[in-house]
């Protein structure tokens, strides 16, 4: 499973970053960011949950 964030989307919310600690993290500019691309086996479920709890749909997650 692939994660990314459209930045263009994020509004800094974190709601990604409480739910999925390991996996995001909010940058310089208060935005959320993927700390890696490949999401390991033990985080997707936290990851689909974040994906599903973004108010924006800014999290971008590929199987």
């Amino acid at each position: 499973m692939k994660v990314k964030v459209n930045q263009d989307a994020c509004i800094g919310c974190g709601a990604c970053a409480s739910i999925a600690e390991d996996v995001f993290e909010l940058n310089d500019e208060g935005l959320s960011q993927a700390k890696e691309e490949n999401v390991s086996e033990k985080n997707k479920e936290s990851v689909k949950e974040a994906a599903d709890s973004c108010p924006t749909s800014a999290i971008e997650v590929e199987e």
